[in-house]
């Protein structure tokens, strides 16, 4: 008796590498529901309040500037070799090729853009929002300080909010925000929240930032991810005319016509008008209808019944002198 062998865990890992035949149907996009709104806007008031304490140089600069002298790359130098490389995690080119890869894997498997068109918009919403803070702020960094005890705002400077810490924030956590069950959606968001947290703390052990710059470029990450699913229908606009245009340009190539598309909305048809058809008689009940007298053409014209039938070799019925058509009188013999 032969039995089947049962699948090992090897197995499974390459069946699960393997290009499923279709689209799944379970994976669900994210909605902007009522709890993503509160947060949403909780985090947007939370970012806002920050800017405000640094602007007014409250107790977060205080804060900052004590960090800063404190002066953790000499407290604990035995890490700073680990936290160079670490701090690779937060930097945009390493991480978005790393993530890219793992998403267009995604994509070719899954047989949809969306996962790489997510990360582009993401990463898209990153660079405007947080280079615009950056850039429109102008905060100098602890290596670059001017005065103690102020906040560094106004002087040219490019560190507020943190664009490693958001960068961490928004390229693994998309990730999370991908994940096709909600088990996975949770273990990847502690995932990026510890990751992204390190980074910033990384750069503030190195120096290059103030605390404060770690706290609000987590916030500016954190609320990228959050927006997300209001462009999501954009997202779908884009997978829908790029894979058209692929089927384009593959029935080119290939010399074939492309799909016919779906059928739109018949056309109502009306009648024409320009020229009335005549209106039939009515026909009167009892009465046959009279058909007019067919065109005969000049000359003698005989009867179907003295007709003689015609074969391929000539007529069957033999010839008589003697008979004389219908409706006329034979002559007298002699």
């Amino acid at each position: 008796m032969r039995t089947e062998r049962k699948p090992t865990r090897l197995d499974r890992v390459f069946a699960r590498l393997d290009r499923e035949p279709e689209r799944p149907a379970h994976i669900g996009v994210p909605r902007m529901s009522r709890h993503r709104v509160v947060l949403f806007g909780a985090a947007l008031a939370f970012y806002l309040a920050i800017v405000w304490a640094v602007l007014i140089t409250s107790w977060l600069v205080r804060l900052d500037w004590q960090v800063m002298f404190f002066r953790p790359y000499q407290q604990w130098s035995e890490i700073h070799a680990f936290v160079d490389y670490y701090v690779v995690l937060g930097q945009r080119g390493p991480t978005a090729v790393m993530v890219a890869a793992w998403l267009g894997w995604r994509s070719w498997r899954q047989h949809t853009l969306r996962p790489l068109l997510a990360l582009g918009v993401s990463l898209l919403l990153l660079n405007v929002t947080v280079g615009a803070a950056k850039y429109g702020m102008g905060r100098l960094g602890p290596h670059y300080a001017t005065e103690i005890g102020s906040n560094e705002m106004w002087l040219g400077g490019d560190i507020f909010p943190s664009g490693h810490t958001a960068n961490a924030v928004v390229t693994w956590g998309i990730l999370a925000y991908l994940a096709s069950t909600p088990r996975a959606r949770r273990w990847l968001s502690a995932l990026s929240a510890v990751t992204s947290l390190g980074v910033g703390l990384s750069t503030v052990y190195i120096g290059t930032h103030w605390l404060s710059d770690v706290i609000l470029g987590w916030v500016a990450g954190l609320l990228i991810l959050l927006a997300l699913p209001w462009f999501e229908p954009l997202i779908a606009r884009a997978e829908t005319r790029i894979l058209a245009l692929r089927d384009r340009l593959r029935a080119r190539w290939s010399g074939r016509a492309p799909a016919a598309g779906p059928v739109g909305r018949p056309v109502p048809l009306k009648p024409l008008t320009d020229r009335p058809d005549p209106a039939p008689e009515p026909l009167h009940a009892g009465r046959p209808a009279t058909r007019s007298p067919a065109y005969l053409a000049p000359g003698p014209h005989t009867t179907r019944a003295e007709r003689s039938p015609v074969t391929p070799a000539g007529s069957r019925r033999p010839p008589h002198s003697e008979r004389h058509p219908r409706g006329t009188t034979p002559a007298t013999r002699p």
